[in-house]
């Protein structure tokens, strides 16, 4: 009898050890587990705080174009790519730009090294913006006929700010070319003496239009972001070209995961793209004789068309399936509707992705 109280009493005494044991376990267990949560948020919280503007570029979201959408029964994204410190997607190439300067030790920060650039406006305030960010002067040239507010946005940036006629890019006084002049003539006329610091200036021709950093920053930046995006569900992307370095980097990163993709090109008047495209030809009707126009890129929209082939655009050659020429009218008949319709001023439809799914 006794014997068995014994082990009975062991049994119960054994049972609530093992209860007490459990629960505490449990506890730590819990604990320990929100423990690396909490250290798993900072460190993911962390994660999210950006170092300096720069660490502010690429990333964007898209957005669904409500409007759009409904009316075409297809599913009409935006990059939104304005929202970028510099207001556009042109501070991908100019950072990547300045980065492999960096890398090829052409400039050093901080060393009064200055960053030439012929530019109709929106790649010259994203030079002046990560100029000033790390440690660069910025001098920026551009035709005289350009919105004034591009100007004043970049004086107020710090950069020296340089206007030229438009001319041929034949002309050596034409935007482009009077950039590359300015950095190869740099400090040549500082004089003899040279401190240490002084003795490391350099002037740098960015030369957004023939340096394959500019399509390459689309083709390991912006491709792979919007096919994460999509999970590779898009079946149209349509983009303007200037440079070329946009729809090229682009186009070239999505076609080989996306074989069905179609690829679209939609030019100004007076830009010899369309043609190029269409016909592989290089011409513009406004170039036939008797019609030809002061200025050939007749356009109010700025920085998208040109009459030349660039480094840039011959990367996308053979990708892009056709070419669309769009009015003025149209495309402000376009800004208009969306201002009405989305409420925005803001969205900028030259990367513009159509998915039916």
């Amino acid at each position: 009898m006794l014997d068995s109280t014994f082990k009975h009493s062991l049994q119960v005494t054994t049972l609530v050890f093992g209860l007490i044991t459990g629960v505490v376990l449990t506890i730590s267990t819990n604990s320990l587990l929100n423990w690396i949560k909490k250290k798993q948020d900072v460190v993911d919280k962390t994660e999210e705080i950006a170092d300096g503007i720069v660490g502010l570029i690429g990333n964007t979201p898209l957005m669904r174009i409500k409007s759009l959408s409904e009316a075409t029964g297809c599913e009409i994204l935006a990059k939104v790519e304005f929202l970028n410190p510099g207001g556009s997607l042109k501070d991908r190439a100019a950072l990547n730009i300045i980065k492999k300067a960096e890398e090829q030790g052409l400039i050093s920060p901080n060393s009064g090294c200055t960053i030439f650039e012929g530019t109709s406006g929106s790649t010259g305030i994203s030079i002046a913006i990560i100029s000033r960010a790390k440690g660069y002067n910025a001098w920026i040239i551009m035709p005289d006929d350009q919105a004034e507010e591009k100007y004043q946005l970049l004086e107020k940036l710090g950069a020296t700010v340089e206007k030229v006629k438009p001319a041929s890019i034949v002309d050596k006084q034409q935007f482009v070319n009077l950039a590359k002049s300015r950095a190869e003539q740099f400090g040549k006329h500082q004089g003899v003496q040279q401190d240490v610091d002084n003795s490391r200036k350099a002037g740098f021709f960015a030369n957004q239009f023939e340096n394959l950093s500019n399509t390459e920053a689309h083709y390991y930046g912006t491709g792979p972001e919007i096919f994460r995006q999509t999970n590779g569900k898009i079946d149209a992307f349509v983009a303007g070209a200037g440079t070329g370095g946009t729809i090229s980097g682009i186009s070239r990163y999505l076609k080989p995961l996306i074989p069905s993709l179609k690829v679209f090109l939609v030019d100004p008047p007076g830009s010899g793209l369309y043609n190029k495209v269409k016909y592989n030809i290089m011409y513009s009707p406004y170039e036939a004789e008797g019609t030809r126009r002061r200025h050939q890129v007749d356009t109010i929209v700025e920085g998208v068309g040109l009459n030349r082939m660039t480094e840039n655009f011959n990367t996308v050659h053979g990708l892009i399936d056709d070419a669309i020429r769009v009015s003025d009218e149209e495309a402000v008949a376009m800004a208009r509707y969306l201002v009405r319709e989305e409420g925005s001023l803001q969205i900028r439809l030259f990367i513009f992705c159509n998915a039916i799914y």
